[in-house]
């Protein structure tokens, strides 16, 4: 794994609708090769970092409004969506977001045609599509609409590929679904970070999961990082998770609950050395 980033974010600030702030300051980065989560409850801010990266926030009504977002040493802040696949940069929406009335195969072609591929060469990116996901093979010619959730997150994932991505934003990969099949998605995950070199930045409510995966780990809270640092320290830390789930007993000194959240997030990465930026932690 490289230290290169692949994405550098630094102090993004978003507004919907030019009335309400959605992110404050948010900077991150994703080495290239690394699997870095995006940790943090609903309304965090998740998404919208997402969004903003993939350029699809103004979809939304929603402004970047200031800082920097580089992709691979260049600067994307006003770069359109397609422009973006085109390059490498893919995302993979929160909720799966498949074409119901199409097929699974006709949904996995969709992901090829920003590369404009040959027949022979769309025809061999579908093989390896159904060889990481068989059982979209077996499902190829049914509609999508009548799929199960793992397998439509499978083919959201899947029609990703087939654009032969070098970073990957995947959003809330394990809402709604099984236990057995979050671990069997998380290990393709894994699989294609390892195998292929594909960087991930993925935004997750399950801290366990995605830390137990990721090299590298950040916590929103109310459109702001409040913390940062090595996956598997973090995973470790019971006061972190606690602190950003928001499981903290009220204050009685009269200190607002979210400064006290973020203190003992603070507090607990610090007492434990994890306070690193992704290009100076152990993976």
């Amino acid at each position: 794994m490289s230290t290169a980033p692949i994405l550098q974010v630094d102090e993004i600030a978003v507004t919907y609708s030019q009335l309400i702030p959605a992110l404050r300051g948010v900077s991150l980065s994703v080495p290239s090769g690394a699997v870095v989560a995006l940790l943090g409850g609903n309304g965090a801010g998740k998404t919208t970092t997402l969004k903003a990266i993939s350029s699809l926030i103004r979809a939304e009504r929603g402004d970047l409004t200031s800082g920097r977002i580089a992709y691979r040493g260049d600067p994307i802040t006003d770069a359109d969506p397609w422009t973006l696949a085109e390059r490498g940069l893919v995302q993979v929406l929160e909720g799966r977001r498949c074409f119901a009335h199409l097929s699974v195969e006709e949904n996995l072609r969709l992901g090829a045609f920003v590369r404009r591929p040959g027949r022979a060469e769309l025809e061999a990116d579908l093989q390896r599509i159904y060889g990481i996901f068989p059982r979209l093979k077996e499902r190829r010619r049914t509609l999508a609409g009548f799929t199960s959730g793992g397998e439509q997150q499978m083919v959201a994932i899947g029609r990703a590929l087939m654009a032969r991505p070098a970073l990957v934003l995947l959003d809330e990969p394990s809402m709604g679904l099984a236990p057995q099949v979050v671990e069997e998605i998380f290990e393709t995950v894994a699989a294609l970070n390892r195998d292929d070199g594909v960087s991930f930045l993925l935004a997750e409510q399950n801290a366990t999961v995605a830390l137990r995966y990721a090299h590298f780990g950040y916590v929103l809270e109310s459109g702001r990082v409040v913390a940062q640092g090595n996956a598997q320290t973090l995973l470790r830390l019971d006061t972190l998770r606690d602190a950003y789930l928001g499981r903290g007993n009220p204050g009685v000194d009269g200190t607002p609950r979210r400064s006290r959240r973020v203190l003992r997030i603070q507090s607990a990465i610090t007492n434990a050395g994890a306070n690193s930026l992704p290009n100076q932690v152990h993976g």
